[in-house]
């Protein structure tokens, strides 16, 4: 009788080692920390993956058991014949199961999408592929597409108008068309009833109101200042008189580095010219800020037509109601300009 309790009992003892190791050796493959950095790491897995592409993009995070545990669970899924595309997040507390799961189920996480305000659609493009799996030329080509444009009721000279810069959480492997759609969405939440209704008390379209403040946040990047110029500029509009920014000159030559506008570049032939047309320009010199656009809505109201750089740098300016005093102030900056040799 001794012998045979004494045999259950070295059973048991046995057949718990086991459940202990497997249980050890379970956790250490499949539960235990993955990744080899206490800092959070991302996998980016695009349409060119395969499983030995993913193995490779994986293996620099992962210590060598996870990835073990890992290749198990993949050797026992479908998952290398049905890989999904996406920005994962890998962080210490991630097992080799929980990313394997991530991976196998798409749960991506978001990106943190800021639009930039950028003078080009090239720069917009180039900013956003960085960001998102799509590339620079397909976002471009999109831009300039008429069809496109059309859908959402822009042209291209316009298209920019519906990039409110903000910071908008989305996937990463979002299709162009899912994203164009979401900016487009995010552009109405961002007109609502009030601004709406501001911009029809200016008798100005919302794309009009973007392009206006493009030129005001080119002026200047003083915030506060923002709304006396778009306050002169919206007198200008409602005069007929040439809006004569120098921003739109810049932007006609695609020379952002000029430093000073000279006369000679004044007759350059570009209907983005505001010197020789009446008018805003076709569409927004750049993407402005929210700053800029609600500056445009909560203008100023002032008599001033003119204005003119201030000639102490500070990036304020000198307003005028006459011609006469805007050649006297203008005289003072271009003498500032000449004491520094800036050219």
């Amino acid at each position: 009788m001794k012998r045979k309790n004494k045999s259950k009992q070295a059973l048991c003892i046995t057949v718990v080692s086991i459940v202990v190791i497997v249980v050890a050796l379970g956790y250490y493959y499949f539960f235990s920390a993955l990744s080899v950095n206490n800092e959070k790491q991302f996998l980016y897995i695009d349409n060119d993956d395969n499983i030995d592409s993913v193995y490779a993009k994986l293996s620099p995070m992962a210590n060598k058991h996870s990835m073990i545990g890992f290749k198990s669970l993949v050797s026992i899924s479908s998952y290398s014949k049905n890989i999904k595309t996406g920005r994962y997040e890998i962080t210490k507390d991630n097992g080799s199961l929980a990313v394997f799961r991530k991976l196998k189920s798409g749960l991506q996480a978001a990106v943190n999408l800021t639009i930039p305000s950028v003078r080009t659609k090239d720069k917009l493009a180039g900013m956003l592929s960085k960001k998102l799996m799509i590339d620079s030329l397909s976002i471009l080509h999109a831009l300039n597409d008429s069809n496109i444009c059309k859908k959402y009721n822009y042209t291209p000279s316009t298209i920019v108008c519906m990039f409110i810069p903000n910071t908008y959480d989305v996937y990463w492997n979002i299709s162009l068309p899912k994203f164009l759609d979401k900016m487009n969405t995010e552009s109405k939440n961002f007109w609502n009833y009030e601004r709406t209704k501001k911009a029809e008390a200016l008798k100005l379209s919302k794309t009009e109101v973007i392009t206006l403040a493009s030129i005001v946040d080119e002026e200047t990047a003083n915030n506060t200042e923002k709304p006396m110029i778009a306050g002169m500029y919206y007198n200008r509009l409602m005069t007929n008189m040439p809006l004569q920014a120098d921003p739109t000159i810049k932007f006609a030559l695609q020379n952002f580095d000029i430093k000073r506008i000279y006369h000679n570049m004044l007759t350059v032939n570009s209907p983005y010219n505001t010197y020789t047309n009446i008018g805003l320009p076709p569409g927004p010199i750049r993407i402005p800020t929210v700053a800029g656009i609600d500056a445009v809505l909560n203008r100023v109201h002032h008599p001033y037509l003119y204005m003119c750089a201030k000639e102490d740098f500070s990036g304020t300016h000198n307003f005028a109601r006459t011609y006469q005093e805007h050649l006297q102030n203008a005289a003072k900056y271009t003498k500032a300009l000449n004491s520094r040799g800036i050219k």
